[in-house]
């Protein structure tokens, strides 16, 4: 009888679990993004969350935790209660490049969370300031070519995408960039626009300026030309190869979370986006949407791409 009443007490009790988790969420979800305001994580993530708050009932509220390499948003998400009510939507980059580069034992992104769902990557613009005497990317090339260390460009930190990129760029293009590093996009097209650096490889956050005549671009760092600059070749065209955007933004959970949180959020996460509205959003911030992932081949790509740049930063010397 005592052997029925408890296996009839734990039946209940893995009922209730279960029915917990597929409730998620039963209130506020806290996104914390660990970049600055105002770069293409920011802004993706406040697009996703607003939709998110009206397809699942709860608000979605997004706090911007920005420096030290993601970390400071790495630690808030990390010490939170792996329920499914806190959540990091980060770049790439903080997950799969900067660990190589902030030793952290204390705090492996790899470990301490577990990947959800990617929602995007971005083509980079090689955005200058008018002052500047190039006028496109082969005078631009000959202009850097011929001032080595004389060109500052900023990027949303150490480490990030568009610092890889830059040094990628300079080594197969033979030139000398150097870096200064942001808390984030947003920061550093205000200092380019303020003529504080010469140069960024945007990801797509300075865009509106290079229309207005305020930033000149020269080249798109990305499969294709942007429909709204055709005359702007890609670095491809120019024959730079092996310089990208870098790895697909995405959601991260702390690591333990329910997995029928985390499948619904991937499911819901991976409906809105399919929306007009977001779509065009997206586009305008110049992001490639990710191909469909569930939460465990999102995280086969994280440790894949981990393992290359485990291999690239070093050949760039970043980090040593």
């Amino acid at each position: 009888m005592r052997i029925t009443h408890f296996l009839i007490a734990l039946a209940a009790a893995l009922g209730a679990s279960v029915a917990q988790a597929q409730q998620w969420p039963t209130k506020p979800v806290r996104i914390i993004v660990n970049v600055a305001p105002g770069g293409v994580a920011d802004v993706t993530a406040r697009v996703l969350g607003a939709r998110l708050s009206e397809t699942l009932g709860q608000p979605f509220v997004v706090e911007n935790r920005p420096g030290g390499d993601g970390y400071i948003g790495f630690e808030a998400v990390a010490r939170a209660e792996p329920d499914g009510h806190t959540l990091v939507y980060s770049p790439g980059s903080s997950v799969m490049i900067a660990p190589h580069i902030v030793k952290r034992p204390d705090l492996d992104p790899l470990k301490a969370f577990t990947p959800v769902v990617p929602t995007g990557a971005v083509s980079l613009y090689i955005l200058l300031h008018p002052s500047l005497p190039p006028q496109n990317f082969q005078e631009f090339l000959a202009y850097a070519r011929e001032n080595p260390g004389k060109l500052n460009y900023g990027s949303p930190g150490n480490g990030t995408s568009p610092h890889i990129a830059t040094e990628v760029f300079n080594r197969e293009a033979r030139v000398k960039l150097n870096h200064v590093p942001y808390k984030g996009a947003g920061p550093a097209l205000n200092d380019l626009l303020g003529g504080q650096i010469q140069l960024a490889f945007d990801p797509g956050v300075g865009l509106n300026a290079a229309k207005s005549g305020k930033l000149r671009m020269v080249a798109v760092v990305g499969p294709t030309r942007h429909p709204d600059f055709p005359d702007v070749p890609t670095l491809e065209e120019n024959g730079i190869k092996g310089v990208d955007g870098g790895p697909h933004f995405g959601f991260y959970a702390p690591a333990g979370t329910p997995r029928e949180a985390l499948d619904r959020l991937n499911r819901e996460v991976q409906r809105v986006m399919k929306e007009r509205a977001v779509l065009e959003r997206f586009k305008a911030l110049a992001v490639n949407i990710a191909e469909p992932m569930t939460p465990g081949q999102f995280g086969a790509y994280v440790r894949a791409q981990y393992a290359h740049y485990g291999k690239l930063l070093p050949e760039l010397n970043i980090g040593q």
